[in-house]
């Protein structure tokens, strides 16, 4: 990566190393940081946390930087998602029921 470049991760949280990233940002091989997924984000997001402590100290020390951003994965949770979910279980159950095979089998 080219000194002081962006790193943005959407995808998951595990293929991102976050120590590294934290030294990157401390030594300014990495410029800015946008996350919306963290390896550790199932005891960070969809509730409300405004009072009690943050216990992930590498989590904290990631929202200390000016230039990192960290929003919660809400792809997955928009009405067009949900819908599409639904309607593909939907059809899968209802083409095993008939058939045997569902639509979209894992092999």
């Amino acid at each position: 990566m080219k000194h002081g470049s962006m790193l943005i991760n959407t995808r998951r949280g595990g293929i991102v190393d976050t120590q590294a990233v934290i030294e990157g940002i401390k030594n300014g091989s990495i410029g800015q940081l946008g996350l919306d997924v963290y390896e550790e984000e199932a005891n960070s997001f969809f509730e409300d946390k405004s009072d009690p402590v943050i216990r992930d100290d590498v989590f904290e020390r990631l929202l200390t930087f000016p230039d990192v951003l960290v929003t919660d994965d809400r792809a997955f949770f928009t009405a067009q998602a949900l819908t599409a979910i639904a309607e593909t279980t939907i059809e899968n159950i209802s083409a095993f029921e008939k058939t045997g095979h569902a639509l979209h089998e894992v092999s």
